[in-house]
């Protein structure tokens, strides 16, 4: 089955594969739903921070905070002006505190973006990611993935990113998976939001504590992997190679309908790193072993997957053995492991 068939389906869910490079299509597939009303993004109410006596706030920094009853005074605000040219290194806690105030009030997106970056800076520090999460600082950075302005949503998802660094944050973050997906499908194709989005994902994706919920959009993986450039479908295939690596879900992969242009990938021409995560992820999806009942139902299904990579009938079998003539030595090192 042709891409022309991949396409219709994806179009009957309401999507628009942007398949000329460079073109600024929009990629959608599901209706862009996010959990609060645009309001333009431009007002919000600040949110007061409160420190828990104990916390690691409370141990780390002895500065006054913006409490319950306190407002932002003007020597604060005096202050917060200078935040943003320290490195993010010598940001205190109380700077911290002050950053998220600014974020949820200000109406200017350019100051929340580069509040953003500033914060995303500061999360690369361990006790920074620890100190947000206690602040109740992963809720306020995500309430901006559904800012107007895309250059917001960029560095909400690289401060996002920066925070998934930690397991702890993970359990907060993981709430946010359907939006991210949903971001990646509405975004154009090979736009910065997607490949912020989809780093995003592949740390989310590396354990398998959360890989369960984005088992739904495996076939938007798929499809997005066929039509980006090299830099997105490295990124694509670190997240499907995370995925495929859990037994459980690999029931669920197999399954997932694959546009059949998938094959054309496995050619010398393809991007050697691009390439090697290919045959990483083949090597993953032959660990599962399928009975033979449930093998004849999957050939029923000619879009699937299975049928695409795995069956008896895909030209993958015709593909990797001209592989082994490929310059790179790991390339042909996994070519061989595959057709052992």
């Amino acid at each position: 089955m042709g891409d022309d068939n991949v396409i219709a389906r994806l179009g009957s869910m309401k999507a628009l594969l942007g398949i000329v490079a460079g073109a600024g299509a929009s990629y959608g597939i599901y209706k862009l739903v996010f959990g609060r009303v645009a309001d333009g993004g431009n007002r919000r109410k600040s949110k007061s921070v409160t420190v828990q006596p104990g916390s690691l706030m409370a141990k780390v920094s002895g500065f006054k905070v913006v409490g319950k009853t306190d407002h932002l005074d003007a020597s604060v605000n005096t202050e917060s002006s200078g935040i943003h040219s320290q490195s993010a290194a010598s940001l205190e806690p109380r700077h911290l505190s002050i950053l998220l105030s600014l974020l949820q009030s200000s109406p200017d997106p350019e100051e929340r973006r580069k509040v953003l970056v500033t914060l995303g800076n500061a999360a690369a520090f361990t006790v920074n990611q620890d100190l947000l999460r206690e602040f109740g600082g992963l809720h306020i950075i995500a309430s901006f993935l559904s800012d107007p302005s895309p250059e917001v949503r960029v560095q909400t998802l690289n401060a996002l990113n920066n925070l998934s660094m930690n397991i702890c944050n993970q359990e907060q973050l993981k709430v946010y998976v359907p939006s991210v997906m949903q971001l990646i499908e509405m975004s154009p194709v090979n736009s910065d939001l997607q490949l912020a989005a989809l780093r995003l994902l592949t740390n989310l994706s590396v354990t398998d504590n959360h890989q369960h919920l984005m088992k739904s959009s495996i076939t938007l993986l798929l499809s997005l992997l066929v039509v980006s450039n090299e830099i997105l479908q490295i990124q694509v295939l670190k997240v499907l190679v995370n995925l495929s690596s859990n037994p459980d879900l690999m029931d669920d992969i197999v399954q997932t309908q694959a546009p059949a242009s998938l094959i054309l990938l496995f050619d010398g021409c393809t991007s050697t790193a691009v390439l090697i995560r290919l045959l990483y992820f083949v090597g993953n999806l032959r660990a599962w072993r399928p009975s033979a009942q449930v093998a004849e139902a999957l050939r029923r299904k000619q879009d699937s997957l299975y049928c695409v990579l795995l069956d008896s009938s895909s030209q993958l079998h015709r593909r990797l053995p001209l592989l082994l003539s490929h310059t790179d030595e790991e390339v042909k090192t996994q070519v061989a492991r595959l057709l052992a």
